[in-house]
């Protein structure tokens, strides 16, 4: 057994003044004395190569092929392609777990422009400006990028930093024509290959990420705390992919976040907390049961609340999945900075 200080001692929701305790192997509960760092999940396989200027195809499944020209990692790959709008943040896009396993389109003409910058952190300890220590996304398609490349907080290149990652990066394509398609077609299946001509034989080798658990991939293997020295409150996080920006916004309205393996036993603990957070996340939430199951209120005494951000597909899918079944996408295979907020029934 392991023995915890008291509850108020942290600032959480109890009223108990004595001592409580939870069995080892549901580890422990971090203190709000200090920060402690993201243990991060495995390494992924994938391989920092130079940067590669070749021959580069994006072929989606079933449909149409671009033939267009390498700038980051020499490594052919497969996923989910879908689209973003967004004017600006691409390191912010490219580095959200909600975009593990997918091949993001670009829809702005050029991306690049600005560089990528550091890896530096704020007085939190939370990155300034990634939403995760990696880049997360599969793979990355632009109509034109920025070799060249302007802004003060700008250490690397978009095609440097790609290639260090281990992510291919393919530019020189029609993105209006894949944006058309993938808008009227739904998020499809693709590939980019490099340095290779396309061979439709390779059709049976597309990887399909909603058939990985990829939310195993991306939460902590431990539990880490950010402290706030501005307030009161405890927030407990189940960590489904969870982003810089989501914790940073929580410390900074006053509230100390723990945050938690997806997985964790998070309804024995949960009422030594203000509130329980479900973050966003990639993949198919039919994958999170576990999840689902231990963020149940089976007490009808239950005060904590429970909330989630909307940014990404997990939080209001899995407890939907109880009830409504297996999960449908978005029809346009668009994938948005911000989206319409969901009320939990």
């Amino acid at each position: 057994m392991l023995r915890l200080a008291k509850p108020n001692a942290f600032g959480l929701a109890s009223n108990s003044k004595r001592p409580w305790t939870v069995s080892k192997h549901v580890r422990y509960l971090a203190t709000v004395d200090g920060n402690t760092p993201r243990v991060p999940p495995t390494p992924s396989t994938r391989r920092a190569t130079p940067v590669s200027h070749d021959r580069a195809t994006f072929t989606i499944r079933d449909g149409p092929i671009f033939n267009g020209k390498s700038f980051g990692a020499k490594s052919n790959i497969s996923g989910e392609a879908v689209f973003t709008t967004s004017l600006v943040g691409y390191p912010e896009s490219l580095t959200d777990p909600s975009y593990r396993g997918q091949i993001l389109v670009f829809t702005q003409p050029l991306i690049g422009n600005y560089g990528i910058p550091s890896a530096a952190r704020d007085e939190n300890g939370l990155l300034r400006y990634f939403e995760s220590p990696n880049l997360q996304a599969a793979g990355v398609v632009v109509a034109d990028v920025a070799e060249q490349y302007s802004h003060w907080t700008a250490v690397k290149s978009l095609g440097e930093w790609c290639a260090e990652e281990g992510v291919p990066a393919v530019s020189g394509v029609d993105t209006r024509a894949i944006v058309t398609y993938l808008r009227e077609q739904g998020s499809s299946l693709a590939r980019i290959t490099i340095g290779e001509e396309y061979d439709a034989d390779q059709d049976e080798a597309f990887t399909d990420p909603e058939q990985i658990n990829l939310v195993r991939r991306v939460s902590t293997k431990a539990p880490f705390h950010v402290s706030s020295s501005t307030g009161e409150y405890h927030v407990a996080v189940l960590d489904c992919g969870v982003k810089e920006n989501i914790l940073r916004s929580l410390v900074g309205r006053g509230a100390s976040v723990t945050a938690f393996p997806y997985d964790y036993p998070i309804h024995k603990v949960a009422h030594h907390f203000d509130g329980v957070f479900i973050s966003n996340g990639p993949g198919d939430p039919t994958h999170c049961q576990d999840t689902d199951d231990k963020t149940q209120i089976r007490q009808p005494r239950a005060q904590y609340p429970r909330l989630g951000s909307h940014d990404g597909a997990l939080p209001h899918h899995v407890p939907e999945s109880r009830v409504r079944g297996r999960h449908g996408d978005f029809t346009q295979g668009m994938e948005r900075i911000l989206r319409q907020p969901q009320r939990w029934q």
